[in-house]
């Protein structure tokens, strides 16, 4: 489509053509009822096949073991700061938080309001920024903690996990909302996965949550509706009017995967994307410096500075007008971030780096 730009912005973020095109006539006519889907009714039948669909194409895709829950919020991650420690952290009991940015951090202050939870581990360099995640064989659990809750990619600082502790019987809950299905990963080692939707998986409006049956029992029970794993799982999401248009883009999004050939195809096109930016950075590291250690680095959010912040925005300026958008970093950290979500290209990446080669050598 002519007049699309490469979209390198962190959320809400690109998404897929097909997607976008399938939303636009359906915004009209959807499934032939003569109505768009945002006019459809969430009792309708043919919004219930979405429904039904989007749940059970995430769970091929992902390969879910046969137990885990699938459910569908608004409120974003931020929600499901609170509700995990009032769903599962019990008067008498401990969690423990890895800290490792802003929504780590933020998930941690959050579920201190509510009950015991404490920093397990914190990776905060001494000059205030996060560089790294801990290595599996750092992170020492709690014996008999309610849970473990780790960040898995983070957004600002470029970082991600690469491996996951061993955590015996402490459940361990992962916030997944900015790498969720980049990269194939066994679902059994996760009892509760959180993510919204408006990085990986569609618009913003919606948050995916996966429960595992063993964490779902041990919930709390007397807690609002809009409040309660339980209660979710027990009208499958549809207590009240579910964020129906986010859903059913999320549906969109998950066909598209499964068009690109799977989850193992996406994650190896996102693998060559990460690469092609990181190359350029080990190559010319006066010019380009990557903020992140090299074994935390993100496959999603690779995050980087230049010489100087009159270069930095001259970069962001030129590249803006040449079709790159959403290259500024973040407010609290400065520099450049280009997100690389599924459904970024590689041939955008490839361009970018090309553009910024060529930046470099007039600079």
């Amino acid at each position: 489509m002519s007049g699309r730009k490469f979209n390198f912005n962190p959320g809400p973020a690109v998404l897929p053509l097909s997607a976008l095109e399938q939303a636009q006539k359906d915004l009209i006519d959807f499934a032939g009822t003569g109505i768009g889907i945002l006019e459809s009714s969430h009792r309708a039948k043919e919004f219930d096949a979405v429904f039904q669909e989007t749940k059970a194409r995430m769970a091929k895709l992902m390969k879910l073991p046969a137990d885990r829950k699938i459910l569908f919020f608004g409120g974003g991650a931020n929600l499901q700061f609170a509700m995990l420690p009032m769903n599962l952290l019990p008067k008498g009991s401990s969690a423990d938080y890895v800290n490792t940015g802003v929504w780590a951090g933020n998930a941690l202050k959050n579920a201190k309001l509510i009950g015991d939870a404490r920093s397990l581990l914190d990776t905060k360099g001494e000059d205030g920024v996060y560089r790294r995640v801990p290595s599996a064989s750092e992170i020492k659990v709690t014996p008999g903690a309610a849970y473990l809750h780790l960040c898995s990619n983070n957004t600002i600082f470029g970082t991600q996990y690469h491996e996951w502790p061993d955590t015996g019987d402490v459940p361990l809950v992962v916030d997944m909302s900015s790498d969720i299905l980049c990269r194939e990963l066994d679902w059994s080692r996760f009892d509760l996965v959180y993510a919204g939707a408006q990085k990986n998986l569609g618009p913003a409006g919606v948050t995916i949550v996966i429960i595992s049956q063993r964490l779902l029992e041990r919930c709390a029970d007397g807690l609002p509706m809009m409040l309660s794993y339980k209660q979710f799982v027990a009208k499958d999401s549809l207590g009240n009017t579910p964020p129906c248009f986010p859903i059913y883009m999320v549906n969109l999004v998950l066909k598209w995967v499964e068009e690109q050939g799977g989850v193992a195809a996406v994650e190896k096109v996102n693998r060559k994307k990460a690469a092609a930016l990181y190359d350029l950075f080990d190559a010319q590291p006066d010019f380009f410096r990557g903020t992140a250690e090299k074994g935390s680095r993100s496959l999603m959010n690779v995050t980087f500075r230049l010489p100087s912040e009159e270069l930095e925005k001259k970069l962001i300026s030129e590249a803006t007008a040449a079709g790159f958008v959403g290259l500024k970093g973040h407010r609290d950290v400065g520099g450049l971030r280009a997100s690389l979500y599924n459904a970024m290209s590689l041939e955008g990446v490839e361009k970018l780096v090309e553009f910024m080669k060529g930046f470099a050598k007039k600079s």
